[in-house]
């Protein structure tokens, strides 16, 4: 995948909350960046073969620069870590133009924000959007404690401030989220979206579907997934290269057909990017991405090699 990247520096570096860094970049040639839509994220080309995604939570209308928060994960695979360690302010560093799997819709007549921890990110970018288009929305914030949570001072002095909802895990039990009661019954106007920790995320999801939303009403955005590698070994025939491996039980495609020299552009390894995606001419696939609509999983066409798998015992590939 050919992308065009461009070259920003961090003109601003905060730390905020417990183990969050936030990032404000602009062009270092000091022009204007390109237009993104909320819910947007980069790709950040963090060091030579380590690349990262992260979602936008600036204001769309703001193209001066891009904002950015970062949590340093305790079992980063190198991601987060050197974003905390390396981007200090004056850094430069090539960026992704922004791609959007996680956009608004346009024709809702209210939507329900839920951010969980630093799921947070991309609802401050839709509640930027949301208020000015003067549609009616409201974003719940999650958390376990105020003190380490990031972007409070900003939520509280936003244009949408009356719009926000904090809910922290060691407050006052009336202030927790009761998310029947903020969901309400699903009604065909209405849309949530939900990005935060995976449970977190299931649990707003099931919720939303106990509510009676329907599955094109709920909108969710994961950041990280933990990654399934067992079931048996299967055949993995790369058509264009000419090329035939075994795929061993928790091996990846991805590694094995990097063992016979196919290399693929990747980035996430979680199944969450789709920068792994390949066409599937024969075979079926076994899912186990979270990028791939239930529709398009259901198609059998594509696959994310990172992380997904076979159900047949050969899958032939358009490599």
């Amino acid at each position: 995948m050919n992308e065009q990247l461009l070259n920003v520096v961090v003109h601003k570096r905060q730390l905020q909350g417990d183990g969050v860094v936030v990032l404000d970049l602009t062009r270092t040639d000091g022009s204007l960046l390109p237009a993104f839509a909320a819910g947007a994220h980069i790709d950040i080309h963090v060091g030579p073969g380590l690349v990262r995604q992260y979602s936008l939570c600036s204001d769309p209308a703001d193209l001066s620069s891009y904002r950015l928060g970062v949590l340093k994960d305790p079992a980063s695979r190198g991601g987060s870590v050197s974003v905390h360690d390396t981007l200090v302010e004056g850094r430069e560093v090539q960026i992704s133009t922004p791609r959007n799997l996680f956009p608004l819709v346009d024709d809702a007549q209210r939507s329900i924000l839920l951010g969980g921890g630093i799921g947070i990110t991309p609802m401050i970018a839709m509640a930027y959007a949301l208020h000015q288009r003067g549609e009616r929305f409201e974003l719940h914030y999650c958390g376990r404690a105020r003190n380490r949570s990031a972007f409070l001072q900003e939520l509280q002095n936003a244009p949408f401030a009356e719009h926000v909802v904090t809910h922290f895990d060691d407050e006052a039990p009336e202030q927790k989220l009761d998310l029947a009661k903020v969901l309400g019954q699903g009604q065909s106007g209405v849309h949530m979206y939900t990005c935060g920790p995976t449970g977190f995320m299931e649990w707003v999801i099931n919720g939303a579907r106990e509510q009676g939303y329907a599955e094109d009403h709920i909108h969710k955005e994961y950041f990280q997934v933990e990654v399934d590698a067992s079931g048996a070994s299967f055949e993995v025939v790369a058509a264009r290269s000419g090329k035939t491996v075994e795929v061993a039980e928790g091996q990846s495609i991805l590694d094995a057909l990097a063992s016979v020299g196919i290399k693929i552009e990747i980035s996430c390894e979680q199944g969450v990017c789709g920068t792994c995606l390949c066409d599937v001419l024969e075979g079926e696939p076994d899912h186990r991405d979270v990028y791939l609509t239930d529709e398009e999983k259901a198609g059998n066409d594509q696959i994310l090699v990172c992380c997904s798998r076979a159900k047949s015992k050969t899958l032939v590939l358009d490599i």
